[in-house]
């Protein structure tokens, strides 16, 4: 109820309004047996046609009242409801972007789409019921209870007597729904996370021949959740029946009672007619309640699953009144004596890092797989933050700079190209929304994609499809490339950008960066010792550790990891000319 609250404070004016139709409704829904009992006893036994029509007139001006009440009541609960909905869903949202590549792993990202859709659906409908029945039903039940009591005493006692067994029952049901709920909201987890994975992985499975493994593996979590569901349907729809079986006892022992009250003359028939009305709705009144009450398990769940998104701390902490700003013209970056272990990790995955990189530098990263290469530079944009030490900028700490300011500066083209629906130009625009065609098409051309996208058929216009199964690898990275360009940052990063393009491609893309990034520094993370050879300053790194720093050539006579790892690549005569 915390984040229910939270949000429905928001909308005062529409809950003013939902209570002012909660008592319209219970007006017409009371008032009318009333008025009923009334005409039985006073117009009917009497045979008194103008008191008939005079409180005819009445019930149809409470009839309209009612319509009036019961239209504003449902606008107001679907109003609320869905833009309580809509809030929470772009808070998760806001919150999700802000997540560091830590938070993100905590969650997954199939959680924290259930939590974005399902989660805040289930919210929704809770909240729907309870606007119509939180307020309501206390009224309906304490007015019906009071207007029992005056009808008859005696038989108000009937009632009073099975409301007990029905709260009992709703609270046991409470109980065993609830573990089954959380179960059942973590097994849609599952699903979402399979589905996702068996689509985006569709080639490699096929390749594989693992279909029916996939599916073996979709339909027993599958089944899982259709279990638990199918439990807590069977036990929702086995308290409907109770709770009627109940009233129908109560209704039952009621007419027995009031018959011998009537034979004996104690009492009206009107008022027992009256009193069936006030009873049916005194005891409808409760069941609405007991449902809204045994739904608030699962909403709960769901709730708790939403909070935990908005509640968490990020590990990378922005400053947006930070004592230090990027300046408008980095001349350096420098890595200060820079450890780093992941927030779920106990080894350091680096190890007392040190180098520096000037403006017009271009600085590389080789080693072997899982020498923290990647990792390296991803501290650099502040994914993730040092373990001790400091990455200066200028000589002022990233980590005290606002990090939104920081990333303006970085220009980011990540080892797996990430594309997005939409068409070239928009995909190229990314990285600077405001960039006119005439700066897409040189960013393109930097990028040596100018060629390829002239060949589409609706050349710069062309869709990129979902996951940018339309073009190949290479365009990709190219694309991706094109994308940074065209933002003009003052620190350039290529995590192994290079890697899908063609040795002729490689070596052309190369040469046209050089007269584009003369004011930046350059970072490049790369595999193929031909894509940095030419690089002002390599960085070898085994294990998390610096094993080298310094030119090609310097490294094949100093370094003998990097001379390995040049000699898996070049031929001896390449070597001998090096060296």
């Amino acid at each position: 109820m915390k984040l229910i609250l939270h949000y429905l404070k928001r909308y005062k004016l529409l809950l003013a309004l939902n209570i002012l139709s909660i008592f319209g409704f219970a007006l017409v829904e009371l008032g009318i047996p009333t008025i009923v009992s009334d005409m039985i006893d006073n117009g009917v036994m009497r045979q008194d046609t103008s008191y008939l029509l005079r409180m005819g007139g009445t019930i149809a001006l409470i009839s309209f009242i009612g319509v009036f009440g019961t239209i504003l009541l449902g606008f107001c609960c679907a109003r609320i409801s869905t833009n309580v909905t809509r809030d929470i869903r772009r808070d998760v949202f806001a919150r999700v972007q802000s997540f560091s590549h830590s938070e993100m792993n905590q969650f997954g990202v199939s959680s924290l789409i259930t939590r974005t859709n399902n989660d805040a659906f289930q919210i929704m409908m809770f909240l729907n019921i309870i606007l119509r029945t939180a307020l309501l039903t206390p009224v309906m039940v304490i007015v019906s209870f009071t207007l029992t009591i005056q009808a008859s005493l005696r038989l108000s006692l009937i009632i009073a007597s099975t409301i007990p067994l029905i709260v009992l029952g709703v609270v046991i049901v409470a109980k065993i729904s609830g573990p089954i709920s959380e179960k059942q909201q973590h097994s849609l987890d599952s699903i979402n996370r399979i589905f996702r994975e068996n689509l985006t992985g569709i080639r490699v499975i096929r390749s594989f021949n693992n279909d029916a493994y996939e599916a073996d593996r979709f339909d027993k979590e599958n089944s899982f959740f259709a279990g638990q569901s199918k439990r807590l349907f069977k036990l929702m729809s086995s308290t409907e029946p109770i709770f009627f079986f109940l009233m129908n006892l109560a209704a039952l022992a009621i007419y027995l009672t009031a018959s011998m009250m009537i034979d004996a003359g104690s009492l009206p028939v009107g008022k027992l007619v009256a009193f069936m009305e006030y009873l049916f709705h005194a005891m409808f009144s409760v069941m609405l309640f007991c449902m809204v009450f045994m739904m608030y398990p699962r909403a709960n769940i769901s709730a708790k699953r939403i909070l935990a998104v908005l509640d968490t701390e990020n590990t990378v902490h922005n400053q947006p009144d930070g004592t230090e700003d990027p300046s408008p013209d980095i001349h350096s970056l420098e890595f200060c004596h820079v450890d780093f272990a992941y927030p779920d990790g106990e080894e350091a995955v680096l190890k007392d890092i040190s180098f520096t990189a000037k403006q017009g530098e271009t600085v590389a990263f080789i080693g072997s797989t899982g020498s923290g290469k990647s990792t390296l530079i991803h501290l650099i944009p502040r994914f993730y933050d040092v373990s001790s030490g400091q990455i200066l900028l200028d000589g002022k700490d990233i980590s005290k700079m606002d990090l939104y300011k920081l990333r303006d500066n970085i220009g980011f083209v990540p080892q797996k190209a990430n594309l997005f629906t939409g068409t070239i130009a928009d995909n190229i625009r990314f990285g600077a929304p405001d960039a006119s065609m005439e700066e897409v098409i040189h960013a393109a051309k930097i990028a040596q994609a100018y060629d390829f996208i002239m060949e589409k058929p609706h050349q710069f216009d062309e869709l990129i499809t979902e996951g940018a199964t339309n073009i190949s690898g290479g365009q990709k990275q190219r694309l991706s490339i094109a994308r940074a360009l065209i933002r003009k940052p003052l620190i350039y990063i290529y995590d192994d950008s290079f890697s899908a393009l063609d040795f002729r491609t490689d070596a052309k893309l190369r040469k046209a960066l050089k007269t584009e990034v003369t004011r930046s520094i350059v970072l490049i993370v790369a595999q193929r010792v031909s894509t940095i050879m030419d690089a002002d300053r390599i960085v070898v790194l085994d294990e998390g550790k610096i094993a080298g720093i310094g030119t090609h050539r310097e490294l094949l006579s100093s370094c003998p990891l990097y001379y390995e790892i040049a000699a898996s690549q070049l031929s001896e005569e390449e070597l001998q000319y090096e060296c």
